[in-house]
């Protein structure tokens, strides 16, 4: 992880609190979503643009990432919802002693969580709709007896900067015990958004539960961020690792219920139970970690097999080395809650917006529409009485299928003229610029779906349902 070109003067931490460990029963966490919604507005194509561009950013972000059922029982806690306006959804979050609860960004694609920190908190370029960046939500650190820097030796500074990082403790002697260097600051991209700070351990407190020494960031200055982010990947500093969840799950919302403050139900389930029931109703197959070596950020991704893309009957041909990763760690398709449109390589792009465009010759298309947004196909369906639509399905690894909802990727775009296809893609074509997953499932196709993440059983589950 790249250092920071400036100093954090952080005067008002107390280096020192009381540790005691979570308790070992299993327990099942209900959190509330909320979408960031896209507000009415009288720039709708440019906020699509805006959209197009981030989901674009953000795949190219994870394409290419910088280093760095049981006899358990359970009970359900809940925590409040804050909607927002750009994309993604948020759950509430109560950090330190007293509880603080700020909003965070729900976020399958990173593992550390962070929140805006201090009242000198920067946030660049964010300016979004319903978000005035002099208003961010901050942690106060001077106002929790529970916060603590992470030390440079601590195990956990490792976890960010992997194990060499004691060679950047300038400042500590090799057999020194008791340095009080400060574990380094952190920079993280998120696509075209950033932020930086200092790793701090602190109270995660629930309800019921609360876990102590959790690794989290305070951060002092970011761009296009105005909340914090909670990092769901599968890395050691991320939620479900320090938490030990053995599932999670969700229901996204549809983005018709977009500022209006609708709610769905996000659950934790933590605990030692290795049972492998699965939740009724739910299709599953199987999750599988990218081990290659030359980019360890891929093994945060939560990968899936998918083996075929279907447009009405028709099973579009995509290039197998897009469709499984390599050699070279290159490839396969990944669930990724924090980009907003499903993102597909150009040669994979290509062979499913042109079955689309054969399927539906007899609209013609809407060329201005398409370069004002970035989204293509777009089609002139005004005067018409009935419209068809051809399905479009995905088939994983196992035989399980997902037959999206026509909502999930073809939306209404301005007015009622025009229907666009809501998968994004970039100008960069073949294989020489092939890296990273090549298909990053985004959360605008998993509205009304439940969701699971079973990682005891290393499997994800869906099943349409109506999440509002």
């Amino acid at each position: 992880m790249a250092s920071l070109p400036f100093i954090f003067f952080l005067s008002f931490f107390i280096i020192s609190t009381t540790l005691t460990s979570a308790g070992a029963a299993a327990a099942t966490i209900k959190l509330s979503l909320s979408p960031f919604p896209h507000p009415s507005s009288s720039h709708p194509y440019q906020i699509l643009n805006n959209l197009v561009t981030s989901s674009v950013a953000r795949a190219h972000h994870l394409k290419h990432p910088k280093a760095k059922a049981d006899n358990t029982t359970s009970s359900l806690l809940r925590a409040s919802l804050f909607p927002h306006s750009y994309g993604g959804y948020t759950i509430s979050l109560k950090f330190g002693t007293p509880p603080q609860t700020l909003p965070f960004i729900m976020d399958t694609g990173s593992s550390l969580s962070w929140f805006p920190c201090t009242s000198r908190y920067l946030c660049s370029q964010c300016a979004f709709p319903n978000v005035d960046p002099a208003k961010i939500p901050t942690f106060a650190p001077k106002l929790s007896s529970s916060k603590k820097l992470v030390g440079c030796r601590n195990p956990k500074c490792s976890w960010l900067f992997g194990p060499d990082v004691a060679s950047r403790c300038q400042d500590c002697e090799p057999t020194s015990e008791n340095c009080t260097q400060t574990c380094p600051p952190y920079l993280i991209q998120y696509g075209l958004g950033s932020t930086a700070g200092l790793l701090l351990v602190e109270n995660l407190v629930f309800p019921q539960k609360t876990f102590q020494d959790f690794l989290v960031g305070c951060s002092i200055l970011s761009n296009r961020q105005p909340a914090g982010i909670a990092g769901f990947g599968r890395s050691a500093e991320s939620l479900p690792s320090q938490l030990g969840l053995k599932k999670f799950s969700y229901c996204l919302v549809s983005r018709r219920f977009d500022d209006t403050g609708v709610s769905s139900n996000m659950l934790l389930e933590t605990g030692s139970g290795s049972g492998d029931a699965k939740t009724p109703g739910l299709s599953y197959t199987p999750f599988y970690r990218n081990q290659v070596d030359s980019n360890p950020n891929f093994k945060e991704f939560y990968y899936v097999t998918l083996r075929k893309i279907l447009v009405g009957d028709k099973h579009v041909k995509v290039p197998y080395s897009y469709l499984v990763p390599g050699s070279d760690g290159n490839g396969g398709t990944i669930v990724d809650s924090g980009s907003t449109f499903t993102f597909m390589e150009r040669p994979v792009f290509e062979v499913v917006s042109k079955e689309f465009e054969k399927q539906m010759g007899n609209y013609s298309r809407a060329r201005e529409i398409e370069n004002i947004t970035g989204l293509s196909p777009c089609f002139n369906i005004s005067g018409y009485t009935s419209i068809k639509f051809p399905e479009l399905s995905f088939q994983f690894k196992g035989g399980a299928k997902m037959a999206l909802p026509l909502v999930n990727y073809f939306s209404f775009v301005g007015d009622d003229k025009v229907a666009c296809l809501m998968i994004v893609s970039d100008n960069v074509v073949g294989q020489g610029s092939h890296g990273g997953p090549a298909i990053i499932l985004g959360s605008f196709q998993q509205q009304n779906y439940y969701i699971e993440f079973d990682m005891a059983n290393n499997r994800f589950g869906w099943a349409e349902r109506s999440c509002a």
